[in-house]
């Protein structure tokens, strides 16, 4: 298995895109080097699969790994390889990238440069789930910070200046303390930064070298993840964002800070980990309530959806500090049903904003009638969001506090109670967003001469909820996959338990 062309494909995709001479050429080639993407992505879980099956705890070690200098002096190679966790990644990596290729079929706007972006974009994440070396996945995280900035900027709506300014400055910001945290380990662990070296030793680096660097490592990722307070891009950039870049900055990029927090902070400085540890979890814990109650006070759809995702996305950081093995498991579910979750919700937002043109909740209602495939689109996300069982949000959620609740200490067990309480705000502000949106009699009488989803939406809507209803149904499926890796991450973490 070439590890390489997961990152290949989109980008020649992404130069090739620049060079057609028509919108149909453009999103033909940009829906071909997507369908590409995924069959790749469908062959490297088929080989995952066999290559690791019957191998026992040596599943949770890295597979198909290729290596080269690329920086011999400095000892930074090429190094690739993966695992159940990664290849978790690169499957919700693969079906967001199609998806938004199709909901942006009729983008007009520049259409090669908005193609060339989308492919660009996708080419970075695969880099950064496969890289093995912490520099070359520095390199693959900076490369997709411009085309955020550039799809906000030129084809954004409303304050999308400021909106693409605030986030740049925002990723570059946590960009920089990723940096600082990786020269840390770089200096102080022999000079090389790959994670052969994770497998090989426990600890890297002194206890107390490990206590000075870690917030590098885990408040840089986590300004990507919405930790809080430095969460503040997530509604700005959403809002403003087009349909196609809120899928991919929600489902793709703010996954790349929980790996990033999960597989280099707390992997690469256990002790530190466990140190961090309460501090983690009551950020993670705020989170989760300040964005469900933040969402409560909401009036925009994407304004709505922006918020939710910072209180989901606590989720998932509240699964990695409780660093048990069900908790780590919960919080790579949570980022893969989230990716899935919050694609299909900007996408079906998307739908109704481009017939209606407002994302105005007072403004909306009465659209089941004339377009009941978007409306019941806009039904499943929201179910998936409050966790209703059969859908993937259920599943990783509950993984997520299962998880938590077996950290028997008070102060642990308190923050899950706390943070399981957000499970009824979450409930009310979906189920009043859907009522006032959808139900009801329409707002005007142009609502009920409004088309419904496109093939090329019914589509990409479609994938999405394969996923989705893959893991509420059949969740064994995905957590065999990731299992092994995250009991290894548990045991790597799980040495030395400081009670809090």
């Amino acid at each position: 298995m070439n590890l390489s062309l997961l990152f290949i494909v989109p980008a020649i995709t992404a130069v090739v895109i620049l060079f057609t001479r028509s919108l149909q050429q453009a999103r033909a080639l940009a829906l071909g080097g997507s369908v590409v993407q995924l069959f790749l992505v469908g062959n490297l879980i088929a080989a995952f699969q066999r290559t690791t099956s019957g191998l026992g705890d040596g599943v949770s070690d890295f597979v198909f790994q290729q290596r080269m200098a690329w920086f011999p002096s400095l000892h930074i190679d090429y190094f690739v390889g993966v695992d159940g966790i990664s290849v978790a990644m690169i499957g919700l990596t693969a079906l967001v990238v199609l998806a938004g290729v199709l909901v942006s079929w009729n983008v007009t706007k520049q259409p090669r440069e908005f193609f060339f972006l989308l492919m660009f974009l996708s080419a970075g994440a695969y880099g950064f789930f496969i890289s093995l070396d912490l520099f070359l996945q520095f390199f693959f995280l900076e490369l997709a910070v411009i085309p955020k900035y550039l799809l906000i900027g030129i084809w954004g709506s409303g304050k999308k200046e400021y909106s693409a300014n605030k986030l740049a400055l925002m990723l570059m910001g946590g960009s920089a303390l990723v940096f600082v945290g990786l020269l840390g380990v770089y200096f102080r662990s022999g000079s090389t930064v790959t994670f052969d070296w994770l497998r090989a030793t426990g600890s890297i680096m002194p206890v107390s070298d490990q206590l000075f660097f870690f917030p590098f490592l885990f408040l840089g990722f986590g300004v990507f993840t919405a930790l809080f307070p430095f969460h503040t891009w997530v509604p700005d950039g959403h809002s403003s964002a087009p349909t196609a870049a809120s899928m991919f900055l929600a489902g793709i990029s703010m996954k790349l800070g929980g790996y990033g927090c999960l597989r280099v902070a707390m992997c690469l400085m256990p002790e530190a980990a466990q140190y961090y540890s309460v501090y983690i979890v009551a950020l993670a814990t705020i989170a989760v309530l300040y964005g469900a109650f933040a969402t409560m006070m909401q009036t925009d759809l994407k304004y709505i959806n922006a918020y939710s995702s910072v209180s989901h996305c606590g989720f998932v950081l509240l699964g990695i500090g409780m660093m048990t093995r069900s908790s780590i498991q919960g919080a790579v579910l949570q980022m893969v049903s989230h990716g899935l979750m919050t694609a299909l919700f900007f996408a079906a937002i998307g739908m109704l904003y481009e017939r209606t043109h407002t994302r105005k909740v007072s403004e909306l209602g009465g659209v089941m009638k004339s377009m009941p495939f978007v409306s019941t689109l806009f039904f499943l996300a929201g179910l998936c969001s409050l966790g209703l069982p059969g859908l993937s949000g259920f599943v990783s959620e509950m993984t997520v506090f299962v998880g938590s609740w077996e950290r028997a200490e008070t102060g642990y067990r308190v923050m899950t109670v706390l943070s399981c309480m957000s499970i009824v705000v979450t409930a009310v502000y979906i189920l009043r967003a859907i009522g006032s949106s959808i139900m009801g009699a329409p707002r005007s009488a142009a609502f009920l001469q409004f088309k419904d989803a496109a093939w090329n939406e019914r589509v990409a809507a479609a994938v999405l909820m394969a996923g989705i209803l893959i893991i509420g149904i059949t969740p064994f499926l995905l957590n065999q996959l990731i299992l092994p890796g995250s009991e290894k991450i548990a045991q790597q973490l799980q040495r030395i338990i400081l009670p809090l």
